[in-house]
């Protein structure tokens, strides 16, 4: 457990959980070997039965805003890729067979005080090596998601790392364009809007504003709706039941070094799940070279929208989006 000097003596002992974050080993859904990082306002749990996956963001005790698939939880060793639900590392750009390498296998936890890595073993499919760290804020909500791949092959690949989170069904995601301006003030093109061959922009889950674009989930939908976007202050979130979850990532350099287009950020929808997906930029790994992407999640409670426009946007995420 981590303290601070200043807390004891300002506030006492009451509240030293509030200041420090605790990481313990616990069984979760059926999986044996799970890690649950806490600093008493919300925790994570984490699994090193397979992965590496986040399988839980939520406040203490409440409830999860990623989605799990029950059927395939507590579960490990399949022949094929799972879903599961949670938080994810990939790969991009997608392809067959490589982005859906197994993870179904153990995993390697390391704790260094407050801090917690998860490190997949070497793919075989791919020569890749996969890696999420965890650091919770002593208080508050903020976690800081750190994503590494690592090429052990002599082969270069080009590739670019890809964060994936999946969502529970019912709510909305909302990511920000880049600032907007006038014809006369910007005349050069700012940021790619990205299709796939099954976005369908006349689906009515899908909300235009001037400065964002959101997708609902509709449980009763099951047609798949995807986009993607570049914002060099990349950030989204998701509304769902009065939480909001939101994640940030800085995307350096230009819309042409990422992956399908130019996108720095993904959202994807069907009936069962919503998923928000951050890039990094593309990069050539030669052995033994690296990529690492960063995320920034918060979470913020009993968060009302009175419409979806920019103003009522504006209002809930200025205060959230650092």
């Amino acid at each position: 457990m981590r303290t601070f000097t200043a807390v004891l003596l300002l506030l006492g002992t009451s509240l030293i959980m509030n200041a420090a974050v605790t990481i313990e080993k616990t069984p979760y859904d059926g999986w044996p070997n799970c890690y649950r990082i806490t600093n008493g306002d919300v925790e994570l749990i984490a699994t090193s039965d397979v992965g590496p996956r986040i399988m839980r963001y939520a406040f203490v005790g409440g409830k999860n805003v990623f989605v799990e698939f029950k059927e395939q939880l507590g579960k490990s060793g399949e022949k094929q890729w799972m879903m599961r639900g949670g938080h994810r590392l990939w790969a991009a750009p997608e392809s067959i067979p490589d982005t859906y390498a197994l993870d179904n296998g153990p995993v390697k936890a390391t704790v260094k005080g407050d801090v917690i890595s998860f490190v997949q073993p070497v793919e075989p499919e791919t020569g890749l090596q996969k890696e999420i760290t965890i650091k919770l804020a002593p208080s508050g909500t903020d976690v800081e998601v750190i994503h590494k791949i690592t090429n052990t092959l002599a082969k270069p690949r080009h590739l670019a790392a890809w964060a994936l989170t999946q969502m529970a069904p019912g709510g909305m995601a909302i990511a920000g364009f880049p600032p907007r301006g006038s014809h006369d003030e910007i005349l050069a093109p700012t940021n790619p809007l990205t299709m796939w061959a099954y976005t369908d922009f006349s689906d009515k889950r899908w909300v235009f504003t001037k400065k964002y674009i959101v997708l609902k989930n509709n449980p009763k939908v099951k047609e798949s709706q995807k986009a993607g976007l570049f914002n060099s202050h990349t950030f989204a979130g998701y509304l769902n039941g009065g939480q909001l979850f939101v994640k940030q990532s800085d995307a350096p350099g230009k819309p042409e070094g990422y992956p399908d287009f130019g996108c720095s950020f993904e959202m994807y929808t069907d009936n069962k799940f919503l998923e928000m997906e951050t890039l990094g930029p593309l990069a050539t790994l030669g052995q033994g070279q690296s990529v690492t992407h960063t995320e920034r999640w918060s979470l913020a409670k009993g968060v009302k929208l009175n419409s979806i426009s920019d103003e009522e946007l504006d209002r809930v995420f200025k205060p959230l989006v650092k």
